[in-house]
């Protein structure tokens, strides 16, 4: 089954109410850090502003950031990183009244009817995902050559060595171009290659090891000690795991930190909005993001990732966004984010990540 991407079909910008729009209004930002009273936030779709006449998409967008006018084009820029003058659009509808225009159906064929009433439209422990399983493998074929997925990942993948071993696998066959994680994946992980242990317990016979205590800490003192994970990896001669596969295969990561951390890691971002910003940075160009087992960087990247993104050759195209978990609610908490935009797939990420693996051949 050869991947085929969802056409994009643009407005109709001929339709009256698009042509005899007027243009937004834009206003300056009265200081650094400050939007105008008035200004438009923006959303996971694609969304247009008629400026001088012309309607402009905004090629780069997250939720809630304000639209920026400047040499021609929009810039999506979140609040905290307005300067005083920047030209703000402002405007609370989006229908083009306003000279907005929010286009939710931009990957829905025009004219194409839903139905009203269907069962079983949510994700479930009922649910049956063998198809979406089929579709995620084609995808991820097509972006690896095509295109750049990111994966979200929580620890629970470093308390599993099959599970730790198949995301090693998905890296060295090119399927991963950037891991976002916290401090406890890495930590896990680099103790599970130091000592065979995660928290303590070895990660195949899952049986709690004297002293196995102290492992997590003794991981974090010793690449403390090295100055970096990759200096480390380097000293202890670490040979597996998912650090010590980034790090061959030179797949960047960023880990943001948490109040809850032990440490943390060197490589560990210690403030929040650095750690934003790099998290953002990957995202900017991902066509594919998938998120594990991890709510809070989950929702940190759903808010920052839109459901589209425009190709170096001016191409729109659908931006895919799964959310696996092992809870419904988590998976459903995303998909309500737009259904276009997240996919949810309701089962234990080892699992998942195995059957990925296996599925892909690798």
């Amino acid at each position: 089954m050869a991947f085929e991407l969802s056409p994009y079909y643009p407005p109709d910008f001929d339709a009256p109410e698009l042509k005899n729009a007027p243009c937004a209004r834009l206003e300056a930002a009265p200081m650094d850090s400050v939007a105008p009273e008035g200004y438009h936030a923006t959303s996971i779709y694609p969304e247009y502003f008629k400026v001088d006449g012309k309607w402009i998409l905004a090629e780069e967008s997250r939720m809630d950031c304000a639209p920026v006018y400047e040499n021609g084009k929009i810039a999506v820029r979140e609040l905290r990183r307005l300067k005083k003058g920047d030209l703000v659009i402002c405007g609370r509808t989006e229908n083009g009244a306003e000279g907005i225009y929010l286009h939710n159906k931009g990957f829905v064929l025009p004219g194409q009817e839903t139905e009203a009433f269907a069962f079983r439209r949510g994700h479930s422990r009922e649910t049956s995902f063998s198809r979406d399983y089929d579709e995620l493998y084609e995808l991820l074929k097509y972006d690896r050559e095509h295109g750049k997925t990111v994966w979200v990942m929580g620890p629970a993948f470093t308390f599993d060595h099959d599970a730790r071993d198949a995301f090693s696998r998905l890296i060295a066959n090119g399927y991963v171009n950037a891991v976002l994680a916290g401090n406890a994946l890495a930590v896990h992980d680099l103790e599970g290659a130091l000592f065979g242990t995660a928290l303590g317990q070895n990660i195949y016979t899952r049986k709690n090891e004297q002293n196995g205590h102290y492992h997590h800490l003794d991981t974090i003192n010793r690449v403390r000690a090295c100055g970096s994970i990759k200096g480390f990896i380097e000293a202890e001669k670490i040979d597996n795991g998912i650090m010590f596969s980034c790090e061959k295969y030179g797949v960047p990561y960023v880990l943001a930190g948490s109040i809850r951390d032990d440490g943390p890691l060197p490589d560990v971002y210690p403030d929040v909005y650095a750690a934003q910003d790099a998290m953002r940075n990957v995202v900017r160009d991902a066509t594919t993001v998938i998120c594990m087992a991890t709510m809070l960087h989950t929702i940190a990247v759903g808010n920052m990732t839109p459901s589209y993104r425009v190709l170096s050759d001016g191409t729109v195209r659908k931006l895919y966004f799964y959310c696996v978990d092992i809870s419904e609610f988590m998976v459903n908490k995303l998909s309500d984010r737009g259904s276009l935009s997240s996919r949810g797939i309701v089962t234990n990420v080892q699992d998942f990540i195995v059957n990925i693996a296996n599925g892909l051949g690798v």
